[in-house]
């Protein structure tokens, strides 16, 4: 299975709070955001990691190809970068889509953190539902709401995806940006850029409207890292405080 990472966005939020590393670059624990996730991909057997960083900054490109160079503390890593600056996450997506095509594949930002083990039960159990054909794909969700704008999601007594909102007034669970997908979902996202369409929100919308057989998978809980307060929140978490 392929893995990919979004890591285009500017971290311009981190940045005014006087952080001064790319947020790729940003350290949690000891570790950068976008090493943390290559290595936990790589302890999932990844196939190849495909990333797409900006290029407003060398930083990030340059790290990257250093871990082409001389791996992940050693670890050879078979990574995939494009750099290019996009609108929205969304189009970074689809910058990337040309190398995920063929397969499943499991998609997020740089600066997703999540506990590593329901990581590795969530990609076990996509790996087989998709081997099966009995899901298009499995969206991981938590009832933890620490997010500014979060995209509520609506399943039914099986988990299956019914909708996906932008309010609730019974929130169950919230998104938690980790997308698993099979290869008809590209072209979901071609039509989507298609029609001047932004933002993964809608392109999961669409998802729906095209008829693909969603999965919720919980998370107990999934942050993201878009202020200086939630580097120190985040480390918390992953020591289990």
């Amino acid at each position: 299975m392929k893995f990919a990472i979004i890591a285009a966005g500017e971290g311009s939020r981190l940045a005014a709070e006087g952080i001064k590393q790319p947020k790729p670059l940003v350290e949690v624990d000891g570790e950068k955001l976008i090493d943390r996730l290559i290595r936990v991909f790589m302890n999932n057997d990844a196939e190849e990691i495909v990333v797409i960083c900006n290029d407003l900054t060398t930083l990030v490109s340059q790290h990257l190809v250093r871990l082409q160079q001389d791996g992940l503390k050693g670890r050879p890593i078979p990574l995939r970068f494009v750099v290019k600056s996009t609108p929205s996450s969304m189009h970074s997506f689809y910058e990337i889509s040309r190398y995920l095509d063929g397969g499943p594949f499991v998609l997020t930002t740089v600066d997703t953190i999540f506990k590593e083990e329901e990581f590795s039960q969530y990609v076990s159990t996509f790996r087989q539902l998709a081997k099966t054909g009995k899901t298009d794909g499995m969206m991981v969700v938590t009832d933890y709401i620490d997010d500014e704008k979060p995209l509520y999601v609506n399943t039914d007594s099986d988990d299956n995806i019914t909708a996906f909102l932008d309010s609730n007034d019974t929130p169950h669970y919230i998104s938690g940006g980790i997308y698993g997908l099979t290869a008809p979902a590209i072209k979901t996202l071609e039509g989507c850029i298609e029609r001047g369409e932004s933002r993964m929100r809608n392109f999961q919308r669409a998802l729906l409207s095209d008829g693909h057989r969603l999965k919720a998978y919980p998370f107990s809980k999934v942050l993201d890292i878009d202020h200086a307060s939630d580097i120190e929140k985040a480390e918390a978490f992953l020591k289990g405080k």
